[in-house]
């Protein structure tokens, strides 16, 4: 019998084609990640081993952060788990001699947490770095080095677009000690040659992330909060533009870069290119969990500080390097992550 073929959706030959090349780039390459058990490393880890790399994960596990033995439950056979800590070079050098590229993830990750804990903060976003690239100076000078920093180096964006040349002010220890890394790859790209990318997350978002508190990930927590029937805070009228990127549109564009030598020595943009209001992100996630309310109150006077104001993101540069568009919209990317914590909630508690 003949099908009516008149109602499928064409194929994306682009995507074949670019899901051809990343798998020839990546196959058997030893991938190294830092904060492997975390959000990000976890999702990138799964990707990594479907494209037949040779995965070592790196985590200490420390409950402060995201770490998660679960995270990477159905690779974990497939995947070299060492428990130790980035800064503990000795202990680790024969991974990162050996490795092909770094995905350098390990990192205190709360910009509320970083006043309390300075010299942690310190310690994990930028000494890690300067340890990790003196290693790779003298040991692997060609290993490639990818780099999650942040939005939150620019501080306050001046002009109305987030672009790679806007001024660098951060507001918190967090944004200066991202910053410091930046710096320190740009300087041993250009004085030793050593390859890396940074790119700059806007508000990402997505499964396997720690949802314990809101520290992390207020769209994760968000939904936790929903998925409880509980009030979500906003402050003020919540009309602040944020741009929300889902996991696997990150995953995606840290895999780009790294098989486009046009990337590096570059700082590239990740976000999703959509700004939406805090307040409608709120809404969309009480729609798709269809439980929760809205319960607005004034602003606490010390976030007066660290208000970024609003984001739109420049993703130009991402595009025209890697040829990758993030596609995953707001609603699509909490509905997956609402129906993984329902699924799961019980490993994030």
């Amino acid at each position: 019998m003949w099908r009516n073929i008149s109602n499928i959706k064409k194929i994306d030959t682009k995507l074949i084609d670019k899901g051809v090349a990343l798998r020839s780039y990546f196959e058997d390459k030893r991938i190294l990640i830092t904060g492997g058990l975390g959000f990000l490393g976890s999702n990138l880890a799964h990707k990594l081993v479907n494209l037949g790399s040779e995965v070592t994960v790196i985590d200490n596990l420390n409950p402060r952060y995201g770490g998660n033995i679960f995270n990477i439950s159905g690779i974990e056979k497939k995947v070299n788990l060492i428990i130790n800590d980035i800064r503990n070079i000795e202990a680790i050098n024969a991974y990162l001699a050996n490795a092909d590229v770094i995905y350098h993830f390990a990192a205190q990750v709360s910009y509320i947490d970083a006043l309390d804990i300075p010299l942690e903060d310190q310690d994990l976003n930028a000494k890690s770095t300067l340890l990790l690239l003196e290693f790779l100076r003298k040991n692997n000078p060609s290993c490639k080095v990818i780099f999650s920093s942040s939005r939150m180096v620019l501080g306050k964006v001046e002009g109305e677009l987030m672009k790679e040349t806007s001024p660098t002010n951060p507001l918190s220890l967090y944004g200066i000690h991202k910053l410091t890394s930046e710096k320190y790859l740009q300087m041993y790209y250009k004085d030793f040659a050593i390859p890396s990318v940074i790119l700059r997350i806007t508000n990402p978002y997505g499964i396997r992330q720690q949802i314990k508190h809101n520290k992390y990930s207020l769209v994760g927590w968000f939904i936790r909060q929903a998925m409880e029937n509980k009030d979500i805070t906003i402050f003020g009228e919540g009309n602040q533009l944020r741009d929300y990127i889902y996991v696997d549109d990150m995953v995606e564009g840290f895999l780009r870069v790294a098989e486009s030598d046009n990337a590096f020595g570059e700082i590239i943009n990740l976000g999703s290119g959509v700004s939406t209001k805090f307040v409608d992100m709120v809404r969309t996630i009480i729609n798709v969990v269809e439980s929760g309310s809205i319960k607005f109150v004034p602003w606490p006077s010390n976030y007066e500080n660290i208000e970024t104001g609003d984001i739109k993101t420049d993703l130009s540069k991402l595009e025209k390097i890697t040829g990758f568009t993030p596609s995953v919209s707001l609603e699509e990317g909490i509905l997956k992550t609402y129906q993984y914590y329902k699924n799961n909630i019980k490993y994030y508690l």
